[in-house]
């Protein structure tokens, strides 16, 4: 199809062996009627100068050959990106092949010569939060469909979900590949090596195993920053970093205290936090939680839920049943359950995640509780194996300023990057809004009662009646 080790192409034989292996899984895929007509789905991070593009190419070129009336969508992380990199190379491949003449090539697609250019093509489609129509409306029942994402690490989450759509015509060859550098250890394209591997071919290509690609620079890199930096991580290995550029808590110190276990002398010492992080709108859940020390678990999760009254009622139940000291409730949409608790006689405090922050180096509440959490996590902070609950610690990034405070990007630009609502996190961070001490239950002459072994539900008395 192509005229190797000629022109352009004179420093080449052929593919390479990783877009041979890539290549080959498609064509594993196809030939299996048993998944033939099921998506296939393949996802490569890799570092740098692999020919990431050119297998793009290949795979646009081929499928677009050999399936009358194909449909080819390609999308990249930024319109830049897909205009001035991946589009042109997509295009080179095209004019080099011996059947150029078979279709027409612009500067936003390539569709079939003749009465099949409508539905005979590939095309360059930009996103955005608000433009994912051309990902819902990819259907060809009884064809052949190719999703390519190239730089998939920062393509929203959203973008992702709406293309599993396209997903579902039946007998239907279904061909899904997300290409990219793993710069970010959160996001759809990180789940594909972890949540959603069983669903994706997954391939990390380490650039110094690759022909072609430039050994001293590499070397160099590896010698300044070292092989287990991320740096090298991202550029080189193919792996996904501990921590990206922005992030403010590493996943290093949340995998830690995934499912951490901890001797209950370790945290029953500590007051007992409530918190509830509510919900009024779209797919947020109400999440109540509870944080005693290093120990962190959620006690329920609930769909958005406007019935401040029924809340404020599960609240006041689950005080009395961890006996707690304290209960931290978002401002955002609580002000109606603290409100209900005061009918119920119960002392409530909201938190407001803009308010000023009592610590000088942050500039509101919500960077002073982020940062708390950070050393919370470092410290040896527990939380219970919840995926969901492990990535939103990961998803917020610093935003840089002038004056050297910790601000955190608000909830409203983590959706705007695609992200979920983090309200399983927030539920943990709350605890850490105000200072708590144990209440120590007193007689009416003041002396001290009992001290709590809460987790045993035993008491144990230092009030000598005799010892007055």
């Amino acid at each position: 199809m192509f005229p190797w080790a000629t022109g352009e192409l004179a420093k080449f034989d052929g593919p390479r062996q990783w877009q041979r292996d890539v290549l080959g899984d498609i064509a594993a895929h196809l030939r299996n009627p048993e998944t033939r007509h099921q998506p296939c789905r393949i996802a490569v991070a890799s570092g740098h100068g692999i020919g990431k593009s050119a297998l793009i190419s290949m795979i646009v070129k081929w499928g677009m050959d050999t399936c009358e009336d194909c449909k080819v969508v390609i999308t990249a992380n930024t319109e830049p990106q897909l205009r001035t990199k991946t589009w042109p190379e997509i295009s080179k491949w095209f004019r080099l092949a011996i059947n150029s003449d078979w279709f027409t090539v612009t500067s936003t697609s390539i569709y079939a010569k003749g009465a099949h250019e409508k539905s005979w093509r590939a095309d360059a489609v930009t996103w955005s939060e608000n433009n994912t129509e051309a990902f819902a409306g990819l259907h060809n029942k009884g064809k052949r469909i190719i999703v390519i994402m190239d730089e998939g690490s920062a393509i929203a989450d959203k973008v992702f979900e709406v293309a599993e759509g396209a997903l579902t015509d039946e007998d239907t060859e279904i061909i899904w590949v997300v290409f990219g550098n793993p710069t970010r250890n959160t996001g759809r394209f990180r789940e594909c090596f972890r949540k959603f591997k069983h669903r994706w071919i997954t391939r990390q290509i380490d650039s110094r195993t690759v022909d072609g690609t430039n050994k001293t620079q590499i070397a160099q890199w590896i010698d300044d920053y070292g092989e287990d930096s991320d740096f090298v991580k991202i550029r080189v290995r193919g792996l996904f970093p501990s921590m990206s550029a922005k992030q403010y808590i590493g996943e290093d110190d949340v995998n830690a205290a995934y499912g951490r276990h901890l001797r209950e002398e370790q945290y029953a010492w500590a007051p007992v936090i409530l918190t509830c992080d509510p919900a009024w709108e779209g797919d947020d859940e109400l999440v109540i939680g509870k944080r005693q020390g290093l120990m962190y678990k959620i006690l329920r999760t609930l769909p958005k839920n406007d019935n401040d009254i029924w809340v404020a009622n599960e609240i006041a139940r689950l005080e009395a049943e961890h006996r707690a000291d304290a209960v931290f409730i978002d401002g955002g949409y609580g002000t109606g359950i603290v409100s209900a608790g005061r009918t119920l006689g119960k002392d409530w405090q909201l938190v407001w995640f803009g308010e000023k922050s009592s610590d000088p180096g942050c500039i509101n509440k919500r960077a002073e509780m982020y940062q708390s959490a950070k050393k919370w996590f470092k410290e040896g902070g527990s939380i219970e194996p919840d995926p969901q609950l492990r990535d939103e610690a990961m998803q917020a990034e610093a935003i840089a300023r002038m004056d050297g405070k910790l601000q955190i990007e608000s909830k409203k630009d983590m959706k705007a990057r695609g992200l979920p609502s983090p309200n399983r996190f927030d539920s943990l961070i709350i605890s850490f809004a105000y200072p708590v001490t144990e209440k120590k239950p007193r007689d009416e002459a003041g002396h001290l009662l009992y001290i709590r072994e809460r987790e045993s539900g035993r008491a144990v008395t230092d009030y000598d009646p005799f010892n007055r």
